[in-house]
């Protein structure tokens, strides 16, 4: 079966973008989703240089995520106006009633928790009417972008009630392997598996990940 072939329906989102050039070029191969982080402990922040004139052109059809730590509502607010982000990714320990208090202002969520062998699903139970989607990261160090997969198997005590992204260590050595996942993932999240540094994406890289996953995007 060819790579990609079971997952027709997979997107792609690429996070922890932050300079403009590198950013144009990433537009011009389409992910679904770009993901711009917002915590200042992040060696991927966003800081405070970041052109909103071009982040607010980017093509309506790729939707732009916010990535959030233990923020506060005013911060995360704030930047949604400046960026027009179309959804937040909260990535800290944010609880069910934060989550509801956002969706309220009209936000769109994608609620992240950071999974290991002991994860328990059943504790996203009280975010799924406050939020769009989940992602599912490896636990490691730090809030993401640690470069490290979870055991995938473990997706299957997932009840799938709540689409999810996938985001841990994902690159182009280990994507046959999605094909096998259950329930398959919304989206994949990608981000320092596809860098030459911290903040700056390989675009050759990331076209070869859109080739093999979405080939009908290429050849149109």
């Amino acid at each position: 079966m060819p790579v990609g072939a079971g997952i027709a329906i997979m997107k792609i989102k690429v996070c922890g973008m932050r300079d403009v050039e590198n950013i144009k070029a990433l537009v011009e191969l389409k992910p679904d989703f770009i993901g711009f982080i917002f915590y200042d402990k992040s060696p991927r922040f966003v800081g405070n240089e970041m052109g909103a004139d071009y982040i607010n052109s980017i093509p309506r059809e790729i939707k732009k995520v916010g990535v959030f730590v233990n923020a506060t509502v005013d911060f995360i607010i704030q930047n949604v106006r400046k960026y027009g982000l179309n959804y937040v990714q909260l990535h800290g320990n944010e609880m069910p009633e934060y989550c509801r208090s956002l969706r309220q202002k009209g936000i769109s969520i994608i609620k992240a928790f950071r999974v290991d062998n002991d994860f328990v699903f059943g504790q996203v139970n009280n975010y799924k009417p406050h939020v769009d989607f989940f992602l599912f990261d490896a636990k490691g160090d730090g809030y993401g972008g640690n470069g490290v997969a979870f055991d995938w198997s473990i997706l299957k005590k997932y009840d799938n009630q709540k689409p999810y992204f996938l985001a841990g260590g994902i690159s182009l050595d280990n994507i046959e392997v999605l094909d096998t996942i259950i329930p398959k993932p919304y989206a994949i999240d990608v981000n320092s598996k596809f860098e030459t540094s911290p903040g700056q994406k390989d675009i050759a890289k990331i076209s070869e990940l859109i080739t093999k996953l979405k080939p009908e995007r290429v050849e149109a």
